[in-house]
């Protein structure tokens, strides 16, 4: 079993260079097969779930050449078959080749997606949104059967601004007849890059980035080029770090823009930032104020931030709060916090944390994706050795991330140990 050995206690130095966004990539990797031509694709993260995407491509017989951050999608030879569930299981991203497919071949056969486990994460908004494009949906035995005669644009009205389900249904309508509009429509920047994409290939997109998305369907997508947007979760994930344990650490590659609701609580708290072009120069402080936050759709402040940002609370003056209103079961990392001497509470869907805490080394386990970023803060801070298991959870979303680590002074390794 891989797990990381950290020795923590060591204080952080120097320049950490921010990776193209995780939810991004795994949505325009998909979307390439929507193309009629090769397209290319740079900034790409060194993660798994990029691997896995590509695995779901070369099944379907898609030529892929990946190399340097760097990827060539060519689909004129694509086979569109059934992806079982040993391919769709590996990422919650793997739904959007429902899209993709749908709207290139108007059929699609797919598994149940995986990925990260932290309460209802349905996608029935997603299957609303292809039936209200003219799609038939039907469940056999393990997988969806997702069929069209023909996808005329509609009117649909999201209930929920989700973000996946505002690229999937983007992605069915861009060759579909007609106009679609997507009513309540998440507005994440993640979006305005897929929308970018299809532009560029020649889609007619308007409104991505707010409420209103609407789609002229087109009969052809011709080759393009993009490149993936810097990860503001893995930015704020570094400048949470920074506040607690840097010392002139820079996070570079980051659009300020995309990280508000964040900077504005580490303001809050009274944290020592400098922004410089794109990068911000963060500098612990031994005292911070306790602050309150509630997850939001963006902008507001990110539910993948949240787990992250609890162990930066530990260190506060005092308690704070976090309001989870996005997803019902996001408490992974709490009982773990709480064996590195972490004191949280959970009250409903609010994580209480009262501070200063010393946090001391433990042996602990990922229980999903951001849950790790914060078990992976908290051994860095704490004196002493700990090991974090679970980690392909980790290295599903953080791109190089021991590497990134090391340069900057942290003590990280992958280990194997049973």
């Amino acid at each position: 079993m891989k797990k990381f050995l950290i020795n923590g206690g060591a204080t952080l130095s120097g320049t950490i260079s921010v990776s193209g966004a995780k939810n991004s990539a795994v949505a325009l990797l998909p979307a390439a097969i929507l193309c009629d031509e090769e397209t290319t694709i740079y900034n790409i993260p060194n993660i798994s779930d990029i691997d896995a995407l590509i695995n779901i491509l070369k099944h379907l017989n898609v030529d892929v050449e990946y190399q340097n951050e760097e990827i060539h999608i060519n689909p004129q030879n694509l086979q569109n078959k059934l992806i079982d569930e040993k391919l769709s299981s590996k990422l919650r991203g793997s739904y959007y080749f429902m899209g993709a497919l749908l709207g290139k071949e108007k059929k699609v056969e797919i598994s149940f997606p995986g990925g990260c486990n932290f309460g209802e994460r349905k996608i029935d908004l997603h299957l609303k949104g292809f039936e209200s494009l003219g799609a038939k949906v039907e469940i056999k035995d393990d997988h969806y059967l997702i069929t069209a005669d023909e996808l005329k644009g509609s009117n649909i009205y999201l209930d929920f601004a989700s973000v996946g389900a505002t690229i999937n249904i983007m992605l069915a309508a861009v060759k579909a007849k007609g106009i679609t509009k997507i009513n309540n429509a998440a507005k994440e920047p993640e979006i305005v890059n897929i929308a970018t994409f299809l532009n560029n290939m020649g889609a007619k997109i308007n409104g991505a980035g707010t409420s209103k998305i609407t789609i002229e369907g087109v009969e052809n997508l011709t080759k393009a080029i993009i490149e993936v947007i810097p990860d503001r979760i893995e930015a704020g994930t570094f400048l949470i770090l920074g506040a607690l344990i840097g010392k002139d650490f820079i996070v570079d590659n980051l659009i300020e823009e995309h990280l508000t609701a964040l900077i504005s609580k580490l303001n809050d708290m009274g944290a020592n930032m400098e922004k410089i072009n794109n990068k911000i120069k963060i500098t612990a402080k031994k005292s911070y104020k306790p602050i309150n936050i509630k997850t939001l759709p963006y902008p507001g402040f990110p539910t993948d931030l949240a787990q992250p940002m609890a162990t930066l609370l530990t260190q506060c003056w005092g308690t704070s709060f976090i309001d989870e209103t996005i997803y019902s079961n996001r408490i992974g990392h709490i009982p773990e916090l709480n064996k590195m001497s972490a004191k949280i509470k959970i009250n409903g869907s609010t994580a209480i944390i009262t501070g200063q805490t010393k946090l001391h080394p433990a042996n602990v386990k990922a229980s999903d994706l951001r849950a790790g970023a914060s078990l992976i803060l908290a051994a860095l801070v704490a004196k002493g050795s700990s090991k974090i298991k679970n980690i392909d959870y980790i290295l599903r979303g953080y791109s190089n991330i021991v590497e990134k680590l090391t340069n900057v002074g942290a003590d990280i390794k992958i280990i194997e140990e049973d």
